[in-house]
């Protein structure tokens, strides 16, 4: 049957009204659209974009470009919704539909409201509505030629402060020298050892610099930056050919130098171990505290670092202001740690100093040392040789380490004593000869005194002449287990509760296994090991009526007890007045040099350290006292290798001197 023109007007019309129908709205798209960006399916993303946006973004730019941005802004918790519409867009070419975006990136978070372009067009489907996409809709402020910018800001590094506010460690504003390879002209050789004589660098060095690959005729090619102390170097360098200088700024520095380099550490770049352990804001970039306060303090000092996102335009998409590192104020006398450290520089050693009523440590000092500038600003070539030779480890700190004590643990032996009855404060020893032994069990061994003056020993008595024999028959008298649980009363076999890392003083390897070691260990030889900070520590309690203090560190930490009542009342004044007679009786080791302008009790010690076999060893040589008057100075020294300089008296010289106000 044939159908007239009119039937098949109508039968297109309500094709064409159908297949209308049949399209899916731009609200539907943007739905579908919605869905896969925020699965971040940036490939069917492309898929929608219209032509217009093809031709000016290709599928692989157009992928990369998202991964790479969301990627490099660390952006997370990309959130996209599609806002309310009432448009009607049926039988328009064009519609507008709101959305927004919302993420957190490394800069903040971030978050705006877009209009998504849609445009009807002929597709082999038949008409659909595709996207006109823009850049913008990554981020607001960003153009189609234009690209996203991340920088990280550093925060200025907290200071480490002394007692009064001086500082330990600081930020100043320094010199780079660079060098113009294209300006060195004719001159080039003369003007490269100049500098390298003038600022203590080896001319290979400098070559090696300006023959980077990525160094140009125009390039400034950065040589030394120079320490607050070298500035004047630079006076002399700057009117050469081809030098330029420029400031830089927060560069940390110790102004103290060696005197403060075991108390301050120093900073420098993170290693691959160190960022994955402390991971977080840390990068590749970063520096950190490797030793000392810089390292004790690392998470209060370092700040955390700020980050800018912006277009290439500038336009700022998101910005987090770095946050400073917090100062660290502690209880460091400046002057005393000077002193302390000019009166052992010469030597081996370590000087620790604590103010013996509320623990504040005053000086933490260690020598040989070396100057942590060098760690920032590069180091000599002559002292950088001398310090990796050294047999005397100038890069380790000798306060936190463990010694033989020597004597000075007696009144350590003596509290524990008269805490076990083992002896009482007035009860004379009967004490005959140089030598002793129990019996002929311990075969050719016996315990030696220095001499022979007195044979009824008390403990004043005991403590002025340091009587070998007296100290070993108290820890003999006391027993191996409680003289091994009174040690550790004193801090022994524990870890300090201090915030610098110290080394725990440890009694014997295998336990005080037998009577000779339990007799050597009183009066402080056999295997027992001690650092100066526990050794600082344990006297003060012959100050607080019996209770030992921790150390502190912070100017805001509160008075601490360590061991409470580790000095039985009744025996006090008879230690005192022992480690008074040690300074001030002519008997006593620390009687000489005599310093009428001081008054001080104290203790000395020498501990022989002898290889298998040899018949001589090395001495270590100890002295620790403290104030009798204002009692708010105690000192405890130790140098090593004394065994030709008088032994421990050769301490008490050096240390005496820091007494004096």
């Amino acid at each position: 049957m044939k159908k007239t023109a009119a039937a098949a007007g109508a039968i297109a019309l309500i094709g064409g009204l159908s297949a209308c129908n049949n399209r899916e709205s731009a609200e539907d798209k943007m739905q579908e659209f919605t869905e896969a960006w925020n699965n971040q399916n940036f490939e069917e993303m492309y898929g929608y974009l219209s032509s217009d946006t093809r031709a000016q973004i290709n599928k692989e730019t157009f992928i990369n470009r998202h991964e790479t941005i969301y990627e490099d802004t660390n952006a997370e918790d990309l959130t996209i919704q599609t806002g309310e519409t009432d448009e009607n867009n049926e039988g328009e070419e064009e519609t507008a539909l709101p959305f927004s975006v919302s993420m957190t990136t490394s800069a903040g978070d971030v978050s705006f409201e877009q209009e998504a372009a849609w445009v009807l067009e002929e597709t082999e489907d038949g008409e659909e509505w595709q996207l006109d996409w823009s850049p913008s809709y990554i981020f607001e402020e960003l153009g189609w030629e234009e690209t996203i910018n991340v920088e990280r800001t550093k925060p200025a590094r907290g200071e480490i402060l002394a007692e009064g506010g001086e500082p330990l460690a600081t930020n100043m504003e320094t010199t780079r020298v660079s060098l113009v390879p294209g300006s060195l002209g004719e001159e080039r050789e003369d003007t490269i050892s100049t500098i390298a004589d003038e600022l203590n660098i080896p001319e290979e060095d400098i070559d090696e610099a300006l023959d980077q690959d990525w160094v140009t005729d125009e390039s400034a090619v950065p040589v030394k930056t120079l320490s607050p102390d070298e500035e004047a170097a630079a006076s002399e360098v700057e009117d050469l050919p081809g030098v330029q200088l420029s400031e830089v700024g927060n560069q940390r520095y110790y102004p103290e130098q060696e005197a403060a380099a075991h108390l301050t550490g120093y900073i420098g770049n993170i290693s691959g171990e160190e960022l994955e352990e402390r991971g977080g804001t840390y990068t590749q970039s970063s520096q950190i505290g490797k030793a000392g306060l810089e390292y004790v303090y690392e998470e209060r000092l370092r700040g955390e670092p700020g980050m800018l996102i912006s277009t290439s335009e500038d336009d700022v998409v998101a910005e987090q202001e770095a946050v400073a590192g917090e100062d660290v104020q502690t209880t460091i006398d400046i002057s005393l740690q000077g002193r302390a450290y000019e009166q052992i520089q010469e030597d081996t050693g370590a000087t620790v100093a604590l103010n013996p009523q509320n623990g504040n440590t005053l000086a933490l000092v260690s020598a040989p040392s070396y100057d942590p500038n060098n760690y920032i600003y590069g180091w000599p070539e002559d002292e950088l040789n001398e310090f990796n030779e050294s047999d005397n480890r100038p890069r380790a700190a000798k306060f936190n380490s463990t010694y033989a004590p020597g004597s000075t643990v007696k009144p350590i032996t003596a509290s524990i004593g008269l805490s076990n009855e083992a002896i009482t404060p007035d009860e004379e020893m009967t004490i005959e000869g140089l030598e002793w032994q129990p019996d002929s069990s311990w075969g050719g061994y016996s315990v030696t005194r220095v001499d022979d003056e007195l044979s009824e020993v008390n403990l004043r008595e005991a403590l002025i002449t340091s009587d070998n024999i007296y100290f070993a028959r108290t820890a003999l008298n006391t027993g191996a287990e409680d003289f091994t649980a009174g040690l550790e009363s004193f801090g022994f076999n524990q870890e300090m509760p201090y915030d610098f890392p110290i080394e725990n003083s440890s009694i014997a390897s295998d336990g005080l296994d037998s009577e000779v070691l339990l007799a050597d260990t009183g009066y402080g030889q056999g295997q027992m090991q001690m650092s100066p900070v526990h050794l600082a520590s344990a006297f003060t309690a012959f100050v607080n009526e019996g209770d030992m203090l921790a150390p502190q560190l912070l100017a805001s930490s509160d008075r601490e007890v360590w061991e409470e009542n580790v000095v039985p009342e009744s025996g006090i004044s008879a230690i005192e007045a022992g480690l008074e007679g040690v300074v001030e009786d002519e008997r006593g080791s620390a009687y000489e040099p005599v310093n009428e302008n001081i008054s001080i009790s104290g203790k000395t010690g020498t501990a022989e350290l002898k290889q298998a076999g040899e018949e001589e060893g090395t001495e270590n040589g100890w002295f620790v006292a403290y104030d009798n008057e204002d009692e708010d100075l105690l000192i405890a020294s130790m140098i090593q290798n004394v065994e030709e300089r008088g032994g421990s008296s050769y301490v008490v010289e050096q240390t005496k001197p820091l007494f004096e106000e």
